[in-house]
């Protein structure tokens, strides 16, 4: 213990010594060089990665709350990005998290994308934290009805400047899902509205956050609904795809309208897309949210590790992971990375996944990088 306090101790000591239309490029001759210079610049990065480089970008690892585990598996998996819970915020200081967070950053070759689940009210990470300074986070639901969109833009514009003042730079929020029944499990994370008002909160939300410079990541695709907790296995929902397009999908066009940075695919079966495997599989789910409602953004899988995904994985014998990239996935969060990039390398040996798609992914991670000014 003495030893790792030792090196925990020397690690910090080394930090303290050394719109929607907002974010697109003007059309400008001298934006568009310098646009292309740096996607070639990209393209290059990539080209001299290793396999296995480019595979761990594609993870964004469950942070455990141990400093010097984390800080090891950045460096030797070259890990894209990490999500932070309850245990790296307890019984820290400010300073303390910060330091953490640099040191973090420097291991990482690339540039390292730390994200959390700030949406406010049952899902606040940063609630009884030092970060926090005694600041509530009301949930959606509360400021919308105290002071409508217009508390909603001043909400999420302090809480994306609080994360990224703390090193954080994306937030696995706002909420697109619209819930018809107060006793559904998803019902007091939404709004409470129905989904034109959903969908006008969303615009809102996601130019908020993205103005502070913090990537905005919508949830839970193609829409919760009324369905179970699929923290703890399989959920299904029954509804007409027609119904869909004319009602849940509503947020996430809205959403992709304003070049929201991410986009989560949820766990829940959808029956008339797909009446196999959950949404964050199945490839049928993420070529909507492609090919028809045009998302060129991040998408990424709801957490790997719940329970409708570990029991399917069990059913079907599969490794998780690479049925999630099969599916078209970018982005694996909460993925088993250590035995999952020599799976992943095989199925592409096998010809199961192209290294192609791989370098698409990484590219689009990158690009957000750079957009974000953490790309190294």
């Amino acid at each position: 213990m003495k030893k790792k306090k030792f090196i925990y101790l020397l690690l910090l000591a080394s930090i303290i010594l050394a719109g929607c239309s907002q974010k697109k490029l003007s059309n400008s001759k001298s934006n568009s060089k310098r646009t292309i210079q740096k996607s070639n610049d990209i393209d290059e990065k990539i080209k001299k990665m290793s396999l296995d480089q480019k595979i761990g970008q594609l993870y964004f690892a469950h942070s455990t709350g141990n400093f010097e585990q984390m800080f090891h598996d950045i460096q030797k998996y070259q890990l894209g990005g990490i999500t932070l819970f309850a245990p790296d915020y307890q019984r820290k200081s400010k300073k303390q998290f910060q330091n953490e967070m640099q040191l973090y950053r420097q291991k990482s070759q690339h540039g390292l994308l730390i994200s959390t689940d700030q949406e406010g009210g049952t899902v606040s990470r940063l609630s009884k934290t030092k970060l926090a300074n005694g600041r509530k986070f009301p949930s959606p639901q509360v400021i919308y009805q105290k002071g409508g969109l217009k508390q909603i833009k001043q909400e999420n514009i302090e809480v994306a400047q609080l994360l990224r003042q703390n090193g954080i730079n994306m937030n696995f929020a706002p909420v697109a899902d619209v819930s018809s029944k107060s006793s559904s499990f998803i019902y007091d994370r939404t709004l409470g509205e129905n989904y034109q008002k959903t969908a006008e909160y969303i615009s809102v939300a996601v130019k908020a956050i993205q103005s502070q410079n913090v990537a905005a990541v919508l949830k839970h695709f193609p829409g919760y609904g009324d369905a179970k907790d699929t923290h703890n296995g399989f959920a299904e929902v029954n509804k007409k795809l027609t119904d869909y397009e004319k009602e849940d999908l509503l947020p996430f066009k809205a959403g992709i309208n304003c070049d929201v940075d991410g986009i989560m695919v949820s766990h829940i079966i959808i029956k008339s897309l797909d009446n196999k495997r959950p949404a964050s599989l199945s490839p049928r789910v993420h070529q909507l949210l492609r090919n028809q409602l045009h998302y060129h953004g991040l998408i990424i899988t709801d957490d790997l590790q719940m329970g409708a995904i570990t029991e399917y994985g069990r059913v079907s014998h599969n490794n998780v992971d690479v049925l999630a990239l099969k599916a078209g996935n970018d982005i694996l969060l909460g993925g088993d990375y250590q035995t999952g990039i020599p799976e992943i390398k095989k199925a592409i040996k096998n010809g199961q996944i192209s290294e192609k798609q791989i370098d698409e992914s990484v590219k689009k991670i990158f690009k957000l990088k750079q957009q974000l000014k953490i790309l190294k």
